[in-house]
């Protein structure tokens, strides 16, 4: 009898732990709590300190200028690579435009997911973000050293794509190098 008891009862704690066993619950439970607690942190924040009082919006201004410069067709620039061992500028030619770092993508590298029909979630799981390849069919990293160049050749006066490992400097007037 004393080991019948025993026997239900570890039945039923196992049963009790194996229906109190989803873990996700549990840890999106505290994650929601941990992010009503920031959201009142930062409103309180917020309510305390307020925003900038920005008014000229001069980084915002010379940001859209950047990208109208860099936007313009042909733009001749010229490149130069920093050399490791002595820190100077050595000239490595013209080119058009100005560099693109090699992790740049063309794509989204993301893209979401959603389970069950159209995009209701599955067993109440939230949509999940999973690898996108670019459209040549490759996953390009995160994050990588080089930049590709577009150098015109002086001999043909033809641009063609170059890739520079070194740290580059690109720059739409020739710099003084001494």
């Amino acid at each position: 009898m004393k080991k019948t008891l025993y026997l239900y009862g570890f039945l039923a704690i196992t049963l009790l732990l194996m229906g109190n066993s989803g873990c996700d619950q549990v840890g999106s439970n505290s994650d929601k709590l941990l992010n009503k607690k920031q959201e009142v942190l930062m409103q309180e924040a917020n309510r305390q300190v307020g925003m900038p009082n920005i008014v000229n919006f001069t980084q915002r201004k010379q940001l859209k200028m950047i990208q109208e410069l860099c936007d313009q067709e042909n733009l001749v620039c010229y490149a130069y690579i920093v050399a490791e061992m002595t820190g100077k500028l050595v000239f490595i030619g013209k080119c058009i435009g100005y560099g693109i770092p090699y992790s740049t993508e063309y794509t989204n590298p993301m893209k979401v997911i959603s389970y069950g029909n159209n995009s209701s979630n599955y067993a109440g799981t939230e949509p999940a973000t999973i690898p996108q390849a670019d459209p040549n069919g490759l996953f390009m990293p995160a994050n990588a050293e080089g930049t590709w160049i577009i150098l015109i050749d002086p001999a043909t006066n033809e641009p063609h794509p170059v890739y520079i490992e070194p740290r580059v400097i690109v720059s739409p007037f020739k710099l003084n190098i001494l």
